[in-house]
């Protein structure tokens, strides 16, 4: 499934896991800013979210770490978006 069927026909939910100053600079629209370092702390809020869950970050590296927290803590339905322009292009 593609980055743009997640989103647009599966409703997924986009977090930006890059720090609040990478995403107050320039962000994927309607995404959530949930940094890698919160996830843990946030994965309550993170369980209660629609799925499926795309996360990205600015090279992939980082969602690619969020996505496998993720999927520690029980979210299976849980995708690695890559980077910011990969999202960006993707989307387009």
């Amino acid at each position: 499934m593609t980055i743009r069927e997640l989103v647009n026909e599966k409703g997924a939910t986009v977090i930006d896991v890059r720090s609040s100053w990478e995403f107050a600079d320039g962000h994927v629209n309607n995404a959530l800013n949930i940094p890698l370092d919160e996830i843990p702390a946030r994965i309550d809020e993170i369980k209660s979210l629609p799925t499926p869950i795309l996360c990205y970050c600015r090279s992939g590296s980082r969602s690619g770490m969020a996505t496998g927290i993720l999927q520690q803590f029980g979210i299976t339905d849980v995708y690695n978006g890559g980077g910011l322009a990969d999202m960006q292009i993707a989307l387009m």
